[in-house]
């Protein structure tokens, strides 16, 4: 039985390594060239009850206990004036601890034999054949079939075609990433404003989420509810009048917030947040599944988008392990815990960004923290 999965983030890999926990081995594709083509974003929080699961499951928690990023739970809320609301320190014993995300993917990938992920191996297309097998058409034009298909490939997935004809659309939010280097001694003032952890700054229809990385830099998440054709009317190359287009969002806003814009040391990044329907599912199709973004993607308003992959990826990789011999029971299996766990995930991120950015933020995020 030959098993292929499409995507190599944290969910994909989560799969694969609890397959070769069990002694089944699995191809991973991946698009990317090499494991360091590209940046794999900043900070996530690993949750004690999926995240975590997953890890266990995967006989890497150990391992993943020595990425933990120490303070990286603190925790602070301010309104527009920048004035603060909340404050929670880090004192070790919360359930969520911080990790970089690169760290993360390295210690699944390092986890694997040696040539268990083709890079650069992009798939265009996919097409079911007999029996449950499917033959996937690659970008340097050669094709192999499977006999199971794992979509792992996130958003913008050319296996969920296969299951559902869903797809994501515009949430209303839009990002605008960006970093402030070596902050204690470059940006101490901002160093000082957003601690050692996490830190919201949020009013109606916009804000900034930022937290603070192992390498002492902040990453910030400028966040702007704007029409869906808003990034593309700003040339993000141009960096002052980007900053100029971001921070016309933020008039009368604490010239302590602004200046996390104005002093910015990277380049602007504009991403749009999409989800797919709340309660996304499809009806069994023989030898093919999705997990993580491709199966449920939803807005980063609950921190559940990695931790939610991850625990896909684990439980997938039971269910085969627990019926190597009836792939279809094993995927039936799986997909009847994860459509309910998905739906109550997605709804919750769903009322998480609403709440975040209606008329009285942070009103509900103070609520939430029993503030």
């Amino acid at each position: 039985m030959t098993i292929t999965i499409v995507g190599a983030g944290l969910g994909g890999l989560s799969l694969a390594r609890v397959l070769h926990v069990h002694g089944i081995e699995a191809t991973v594709l991946d698009l990317d060239a090499s494991p360091s083509a590209r940046a794999q974003g900043g900070m996530l929080d690993i949750h004690d009850d999926s995240g975590q699961v997953a890890l266990r499951a995967a006989g890497l928690h150990a391992e993943f206990e020595a990425l933990i990023h120490s303070g990286g739970q603190e925790t602070r809320v301010y309104d527009r004036t920048a004035a603060l609301l909340f404050s929670a320190a880090d004192d070790g014993t919360g359930g969520r601890p911080e990790v970089d995300r690169g760290a993360l993917r390295d210690l699944l990938l390092n986890s694997l034999p040696a040539g268990t992920v083709r890079w650069g191996a992009k798939v265009n297309a996919a097409e079911p054949l007999s029996g449950g097998r499917h033959r996937l058409a690659l970008a340097d034009g050669t094709s192999l079939t499977t006999d199971v298909l794992i979509g792992a490939d996130g958003v913008w997935s050319r296996i969920r075609p296969l299951v559902s004809p869903e797809k994501p659309a515009y949430a209303g939010i839009s990002f605008v990433e960006i970093d402030l280097l070596d902050a204690d001694s470059r940006h101490p003032d901002a160093a000082a404003l957003l601690g050692g952890g996490m830190s919201f700054a949020l009013g109606e229809d916009k804000g900034f989420l930022a937290h603070r990385e192992p390498d002492g830099s902040l990453h910030v998440y400028v966040a702007v509810r704007v029409p869906e054709t808003w990034t593309a009317s700003v040339d993000f190359t141009e960096h002052a009048a980007a900053k100029a287009a971001v921070l016309s969002h933020f008039d009368g806003w604490s010239n302590r917030l602004r200046a996390l814009v104005e002093d910015a040391d990277s380049e602007l990044v504009a991403r749009l947040v999409h989800a797919l329907p709340v309660e996304h599912s499809w009806s069994r199709v023989p030898g093919v599944t999705l997990l993580g973004d491709a199966a449920h993607l939803m807005s980063p308003f609950a921190g559940e988008g990695a931790n939610l992959a991850m625990l896909d990826g684990a439980e997938l990789g039971l269910a085969l392990a627990r019926h190597p011999d009836d792939v279809e029971r094993a995927l039936a299996e799986y997909e009847a815990e994860l459509f309910p766990r998905s739906a109550k995930s997605a709804a919750e991120s769903a009322q998480s960004l609403d709440s975040c950015f209606r008329a009285d933020a942070p009103a509900a995020l103070l609520e939430l923290f029993g503030a």
